[in-house]
């Protein structure tokens, strides 16, 4: 068992103790779950009444003063800072070994880093390159010419296809499919005739992609993902696709071709944008949100079509309204009716 004094954890986290540093923790859990001995963190302030009832021993939070029984371990970032005390008191014990299963199929032609580990039948085709301490799970598929960076964790069953280049210490979850054909075809003489996709995706550094998502190789020239881009699960991207750095893009994201996506910016869950279009730097989109044109930089819009969030919650509140006037408005039209027909002369009755 992994013991740890809170004056051990605060020196480790550069942060502050107060009440007893002396307290020993031997484990981490939500505010919620906590038990004594575990160390817990508070980054929201929805759960701040949590603070009087967890039965945690210490509380990671930020340096805000604020009343607690139990001592707290104040930090600039309490979330980061958490994330940091799980890898204390539970390393990851599923380190791949190092070295070639016997039954991966590699091409003599591909470059292997030093330090690498490819597990079970993956193939790695001829011309691609392995970086140096990168992981390869069982199951996957490295095609030719395609590169993977140093420190690159691959779970099981990634295809990067051809030509397609991973940056260094990028997370690629089961099931993810980097360089598939970009959906282009033209129609003529009552069908459709396939386009040649025949560029590439490039994935910058420190990138994680999600379970069973998929990214389109482009129809000529690159498909890009940038630096430090995290994407969720089940998300689609199309081929053309320029995506900045640091943007998140949460779970079940459709994003047609050729649209560009500059730094920091967010999209909700389901969000589907149309092709063509630009999202700017540190804008957000809301969830379920369908954006059919481009949105300037900084902005937050919602809704389908997706519009600026607060013209959005007005029109919300209005279609919310729509019953009462539909009434309201059925009764203007009766009695005006019954106004009209009093002001008619006796004959016309």
């Amino acid at each position: 068992m992994i013991v740890r004094t809170l004056a051990e954890l605060a020196a480790e986290l550069d942060g502050d103790v107060v009440g007893d540093g002396s307290t020993l923790i031997h484990g981490v859990a939500g505010i919620r779950e906590a038990m004594p001995g575990d160390i817990t963190f508070l980054a929201n302030t929805r759960y701040e009444s949590y603070l009087t009832e967890t039965r945690a021993s210490a509380v990671i939070c930020s340096r805000e003063p604020r009343f607690a029984a139990i001592p707290l371990l104040r930090v600039e970032n309490p979330y980061l800072a958490f994330q940091r005390v799980v890898r204390v008191f539970r390393p990851d014990p599923y380190r791949a070994a190092l070295g070639m299963h016997p039954t991966a199929v590699v091409s003599p032609q591909a470059t292997i880093g030093p330090e690498s580990s490819i597990g079970a039948h993956c193939v790695i085709e001829a011309g691609a390159s392995i970086g140096a301490r990168a992981v390869l799970l069982p199951g996957c598929y490295v095609g030719p010419l395609a590169a993977i960076g140093e420190d690159t964790f691959l779970y099981a069953n990634v295809v990067v296809r051809e030509e397609c280049v991973i940056g260094a210490r990028c997370i690629l979850h089961p099931g993810v499919v980097v360089g598939s054909d970009g959906f282009g075809f033209a129609f003529d003489a009552g069908r459709y005739h396939k386009v040649p996709q025949v560029g590439n995706v490039e994935v910058g550094d420190d990138v994680e992609i999600g379970a069973n998502t998929t990214i389109d190789r482009a129809t000529t020239d690159c498909t890009r993902i940038g630096d430090g881009t995290k994407i969720d699960n089940l998300v689609q991207i199309g081929h053309n696709v320029v995506i900045g750095k640091h943007c998140i893009i949460v779970a079940q994201v459709g994003i047609s071709g050729s649209t560009q996506l500059e730094d920091f910016v967010t999209l909700g869950g389901q969000a589907g944008l149309i092709g063509h279009i630009r999202i700017g730097e540190r804008a957000m989109v809301g969830a379920r949100s369908g954006v059919t044109k481009s949105i300037p930089a900084g902005e937050v819009w919602t809704g389908y079509p997706a519009a600026p969030h607060g013209l959005w919650k007005r029109l919300t509140a209005m279609v919310q309204k729509l019953p009462q006037l539909f009434q309201r408005a059925r009764a203007l039209e009766e009695r005006v009716e019954r106004l009209e027909r009093q002001k008619q002369p006796e004959e016309v009755r």
